[in-house]
């Protein structure tokens, strides 16, 4: 129902900031939520933050808080994840994610995965 497509991952170094972006298309219904998890090799896939449709309502795990923002472009059907300060256990596959509900307590809420970005921190 609804596509979910990422870029922006990249190689980068401690310290450094990048922004990923993630694009919605299909049957986007317009009071969604959108997501971003991430996994790292070994581990399980993680929450990072979720913005609401509803304006000023943003979600964010405690590991990345005041580190990242997440925004979003109605207009675009895109959401964003600005990531600054980035410590070397940021390091993951970063996924987009789509549901219809928030706050976002597990991965169970999603309707919809994209395919992952790759974002590699070295220190």
């Amino acid at each position: 129902q609804v596509q979910l497509v990422e870029s922006g991952g990249e190689s980068v170094q401690a310290g450094d900031s990048l922004r990923l972006s993630c694009a919605a298309s299909g049957r986007v219904f317009s009071r969604n939520a959108m997501a971003w998890f991430r996994q790292a090799p070994g581990k399980e896939r993680e929450f990072v933050a979720a913005i609401n449709w509803k304006p000023n309502e943003e979600q964010y795990a405690d590991s990345v808080k005041g580190r990242f923002t997440i925004s979003r472009d109605n207009a675009k059907n895109t959401v964003y994840l600005q990531m600054n300060s980035v410590k070397p256990e940021d390091m993951a596959v970063y996924y987009c994610a789509y549901t219809l509900s928030f706050p976002i307590r597990s991965t169970r809420a999603i309707l919809n995965w994209g395919q992952g970005t790759q974002v590699t921190v070295s220190s």
